[in-house]
């Protein structure tokens, strides 16, 4: 089976040795983002709130580049410094995607790049 790399600008570049999704047949595995704005690639870390809708933004971006939506994300990643922001992240996550939701872990981690409090990767099956 081929393998096709995904790449949007509509995301933050690469910031390391990794490809923002890959594509296996009908399965896309897409890297983990963090709030960076992709025009910019600055931090969007005014608030929790921002950081969430910008990570869900970047994710929907590389989705839509390999041919998808968050509609077919399948199993979700998330990834936060504070499990206090849980609530928060099922909140706005509620803005992104419609039941049937996806599979999701979320994970407690000691830190993330370039001091995100918040970082989601996918596997996405399409159609």
């Amino acid at each position: 089976m081929s393998r096709q790399i995904i790449h949007t600008d509509r995301a933050p570049a690469a910031i390391g040795t990794y490809s923002q999704a890959v594509r296996c047949g009908q399965t896309v595995f897409l890297s983990g983002q963090i709030p960076l704005d992709p025009k910019t690639m600055e931090m969007r870390n005014t608030s929790i709130e921002d950081e969430i809708h910008q990570v869900f933004a970047n994710l929907r971006a590389v989705a839509e580049a390999a041919g998808g939506s968050l509609a077919q994300i399948a199993k979700l990643g998330i990834f936060l410094t504070d499990l206090a922001h849980f609530a928060k992240v099922n909140e706005i996550m509620g803005q992104y995607f419609q039941q049937p939701y996806p599979a999701r872990a979320a994970v407690g981690v000691a830190a993330l790049p370039k001091g995100a409090r918040v970082e989601a990767d996918a596997v996405m099956v399409l159609d």
